[in-house]
């Protein structure tokens, strides 16, 4: 093998080596603004009915009665946007609107009103908060009176968003049934998966640099310049 041919197969493997560390590095940035996101709710919920955090630790069951019965209310002309918050974390950078559902309600409705309007709904352990996002989203807030959250187990938040969403629905003029439980396989997500998905593909980019510079350096040995 020629010094050339030597300097080509160097410059492609630099190239292939350099190509995955930049490709590592934007995984990377890519998996940490999704976990260090300035407010997750606003994400989801742009594109989602339902935000729900994974620490919420909900059952699977409510999860999927929770999503049912928004597609539900959906369906029948009622479409709304929830956000169950289970711990200060699931705020983002915004923790200090921990335990202030109805500030954080309106908060959350000004991050989405480019994007949705229609009403909002906040679940946190220590209460609701109501908006109607847009001039056309009139709410009825007293609809929730008498709807309690308990402070037994975190499954509590899903019953009372349950029960919020519905009353709301039926204040509105669309009667919607709270579905069954089931625990089935699918379950509604945030963009929790993200991450995962990011640091696999960088860890595939980084093998298949390795696995060419292997490649590379038994030529060089069987042919040295």
């Amino acid at each position: 093998m020629t010094d050339s041919t030597h300097k080509t197969n160097d410059r492609w493997q630099a190239q292939l080596v350099v190509t995955a560390v930049i490709l590592a590095l934007a995984f990377g940035l890519l998996a940490s603004s999704a976990l260090a996101d300035g407010d997750p709710a606003s994400d989801v919920l742009a594109t989602q009915s339902l935000f729900l955090p994974q620490d919420a630790g909900i059952p699977l069951a409510q999860q999927n009665q929770l999503s049912a019965l928004l597609g539900r209310t959906a369906s029948s002309g009622y479409p709304i946007r929830l956000a169950i918050i289970a711990s200060k974390s699931d705020l983002g950078s915004v923790t200090e609107l921990w335990r202030q559902p109805q500030t954080y309600a309106r908060f959350l409705g000004q991050e989405l009103s480019l994007v949705y309007h229609g009403p909002l709904l906040v679940v946190m352990p220590n209460g609701f908060g109501l908006v109607g996002v847009g001039a056309a989203a009139p709410v009825d807030p007293s609809a929730l009176s008498g709807v309690r959250i308990g402070t037994a187990a975190r499954s509590a938040l899903a019953t009372a968003a349950l029960s919020g969403v519905q009353r709301l629905a039926d204040a509105s003029g669309h009667s919607v049934p709270i579905p069954p439980a089931v625990a089935t396989a699918s379950s509604p997500g945030s963009n929790d998966a993200l991450p995962l998905i990011v640091f696999a593909l960088g860890v595939v980019v980084i093998a298949l640099a390795w696995a060419a510079s292997l490649r590379a350096s038994p030529l060089r040995k069987r042919h040295p310049a």
